[in-house]
């Protein structure tokens, strides 16, 4: 499988996707807010919803500075 990008207006995006040789089997699509009223999301926010469906594994530390910080015998 391989993962495409597709930038533009909504008519530019539907034809890139009609585009696309093979199967399409799904697309996560951001969604801008036209009401004033509404706080805008930040860029955090909009991967904050997807939270929920992020991989996680025995309670170890994801966070940047665990990332770049060595063990134990490393």
């Amino acid at each position: 499988m391989k993962a495409q990008v597709l930038r533009g207006s909504k008519q530019e995006i539907a034809d890139g996707v009609a585009r696309i040789d093979g199967e399409v089997r799904e697309a996560i699509v951001f969604v801008e807010e036209k009401s004033d009223s509404t706080a805008r999301l930040s860029q955090e926010d909009i991967f904050a919803e997807m939270e929920p469906f992020a991989a996680r594994a025995g309670g170890a530390d994801y966070s940047r500075e665990a990332i770049y910080t060595r063990m134990q015998g490393e």
